[in-house]
């Protein structure tokens, strides 16, 4: 039940997102409006992600960037409006800053990494995107900041190798904040 509702919310995605963005010129400023539709249009379907629990904005993350590869647009140019399309989308239909954040910043990292796209500039790119995204629609960004940096060093340690030095080295240079929020986590 579970991976059937997991599979339907990931190739939604994917099929939304390769619908929306075939034939555009320019992907990166596409992606948000392209994406952030295809997310309410997802959640609006069915209820029944969210009773189960699963950490929708990742899945519709994971299927997003991989619509955005099928297409043959350059990943790396899609994360943060991808990730700033699905933390819109998410918390406008209701569902929660945090909970938008850390899974829509965490899988972009993952999906990044199984792209081949590096997960240094994965993560530069996928936080900017969820800090953006929580200021258009009025939220905390002190607080997506932080959960934002958390959530792709949490990410790297799940890759493991020495993807949480890059990705730290990465946010440390890319993003304004970080270098507070790391040395909080480091203690």
């Amino acid at each position: 039940m579970v991976f059937r509702l997991i599979s339907r919310v990931v190739n939604g995605a994917k099929g939304g997102v390769t619908a929306g963005l075939r034939g555009t010129a320019d992907i990166a400023s596409s992606t948000i409006n392209v994406v952030k539709k295809t997310t309410v249009s997802v959640l609006k379907e069915s209820s029944e992600f969210i009773r189960e629990g699963l950490d929708v904005p990742a899945s519709i993350v994971k299927g997003a960037l991989s619509g955005v590869g099928e297409i043959g647009a350059s990943v790396i140019t899609a994360v943060k409006g991808t990730v700033n399309g699905v933390v819109q989308g998410f918390m406008e239909t209701g569902g929660s800053q945090e909970e938008a954040v850390r899974g829509s910043v965490a899988q972009a990292i993952h999906s990044g990494k199984e792209l081949g796209v590096d997960v240094g500039e994965t993560a530069i790119e996928a936080v900017q995107g969820a800090v953006d995204a929580v200021k258009q629609v009025g939220g905390d960004t002190a607080d997506a900041t932080k959960d934002a940096v958390g959530a792709a060093i949490d990410a790297a340690r799940e890759i493991g190798g020495g993807s949480v030095d890059t990705v730290i080295s990465a946010l440390l240079s890319g993003v304004e904040g970080a270098e507070d929020i790391i040395q909080a986590v480091k203690k």
